[in-house]
């Protein structure tokens, strides 16, 4: 049997235990398994189940995973994001569009503390999304800008998925969370870009608000104070190497209790519950890693990765084209499977013939994380639309996705640029690494 077909037929078993409900960390544990002892023999496929979860267990970069959650678990606690939002609302509600503004910023800001975009998503809809509908924003506008805001997470450091990528894909962490800064930047630019044109186009839609007088401004600003130095503590230490990765994501995490005891807002109930849903988010991330390798051996063992570059070679297309093929096969694949799901099955297959296209495997883990940003709020499956419409089921889901358009409009702008031109990425680790 061709390389080619062993590989189809492992993807069809993959896609089928996931429409069975199977985990997609045990799927590809199993088809990982099941492949390799059809080609090497039963008694290595087994090793693997013995080597790997230890190799995984023992990964000095993985410890990052639960510290960054805890962080995120404490930040919520010490109520950062309705600090932060009100500091943003406070200067910018009083302009057209002013508190739109102020939901990216302050998601963007936020996400730089929390390990998660659905639950950026999920906390804004709480602090933004009535003020708005309060002030007489539509509801399309609101849901569509609190949608996009926590999307960004996913492009902020520290990301999760990025710490997934770099696992895989085995490149070093550090290296992807600096070639994100640029594309982090130019997202949250895109994104204001967006809500100015809309807000220009339907002023009805987001109406003046009231000035906020300079001490209230002050007084919230204060309040929003903790946050900037907990970003600046773990950021400054992070990027000017004072910190590893390891050593940030363990001051993030003490900081961010620390304050939420200073606060009073940490109680035990409190505590217990945040390690609890830590260690539950850190037991599935490990299991999915764990399949992603073994599925990886399993691949990597029927030379799929170069049956798929000789059959690439024979096509007369340019890398740049190829590339947009890949990216337009990311977009669909997100319609059948949650975008990290295609992310992990697809990379074994990927990464190879990015690399013998020439590209930089930092490069496209920046490219992944936009596609999975869109998969985000993308139909039909949009897991932050789906957040929420159940956050708010009086606004329909057909209402939130037409917010979210102008946002996915501005994602697919950001994903031309980075994948026509890769400086963007790689400047500042190139510029740091000399």
């Amino acid at each position: 049997m061709s390389a080619l077909a062993i590989g189809g037929l492992g993807l069809a078993a993959l896609v089928v235990l996931i429409m069975l409900q199977v985990p997609i960390g045990f799927a590809m544990l199993i088809v990982g398994v099941a492949g390799f002892g059809l080609q090497a023999g039963w008694a290595p496929a087994f090793t693997l189940l013995a080597s790997e979860p230890s190799g995984i267990l023992a990964s000095v970069d993985l410890a990052t995973v639960p510290l960054f959650l805890l962080m995120g678990t404490f930040a919520t606690a010490a109520g950062f994001s309705a600090d932060i939002y009100n500091a943003a609302a406070a200067l910018l509600g009083h302009r057209r569009g002013g508190l739109a503004y102020a939901t990216i910023g302050a998601c963007a800001s936020f996400g730089a503390v929390c390990g998660s975009s659905t639950a950026t998503a999920a906390t804004f809809a709480k602090a933004a999304l009535p003020e708005m509908l309060k002030r007489g924003y539509s509801p399309a506008f609101s849901t569509g800008t609190i949608a996009a805001g926590g999307t960004l997470k996913a492009l902020i450091p520290p990301s999760i998925v990025m710490i997934l990528y770099c696992i895989v894909a085995k490149t070093f962490i550090f290296d992807l969370f600096l070639a994100a800064v640029i594309p982090a930047v130019l997202a949250i630019a895109l994104n204001l870009v967006a809500i100015a044109i809309m807000v220009r186009r339907d002023p009805a839609s987001a109406p003046l608000g009231e000035v906020v007088p300079w001490p209230e401004r002050w007084v919230a600003l204060r309040h929003a104070s903790p946050v900037l130095l907990l970003m600046v503590a773990v950021f400054a230490g992070l990027y000017s190497g004072i910190f590893t990765v390891n050593e940030a994501a363990s001051v993030a995490a003490v900081l961010s209790l620390a304050f939420a005891v200073a606060r009073g807002r940490m109680s035990w109930k409190a505590a217990v519950d945040g390690l609890r849903e830590s260690a539950s988010a850190t037991a599935m991330i490990y299991v999915i890693i764990i399949g992603a390798l073994v599925y990886t051996y399993f691949i990597t063992l029927a030379r799929v990765p170069e049956a798929l570059i000789e059959a690439i070679g024979t096509l007369n297309m340019p890398p740049v084209a190829i590339i947009f093929v890949l990216l337009v096969a990311y977009l669909i694949l997100g319609a059948v499977f949650d975008e990290i799901s295609a992310m992990l099955i697809t990379l074994p297959f990927v990464l190879p013939i990015i690399e013998k296209l020439g590209y930089d495997p930092v490069w496209w883990g920046i490219i992944n994380v936009v596609v999975i940003e869109l998969g985000m709020i993308i139909p039909p499956i949009g897991i932050i639309v789906f957040i929420l419409h159940g956050m708010a089921p009086q606004i329909p889901m057909r209402t939130i996705y037409r917010g979210v358009a102008p946002f996915i409009a501005a994602d697919l702008l950001l994903l031309a640029l980075l994948a026509l031109f890769p400086v963007i990425s790689l400047w500042l680790p190139h510029l740091l690494a000399k």
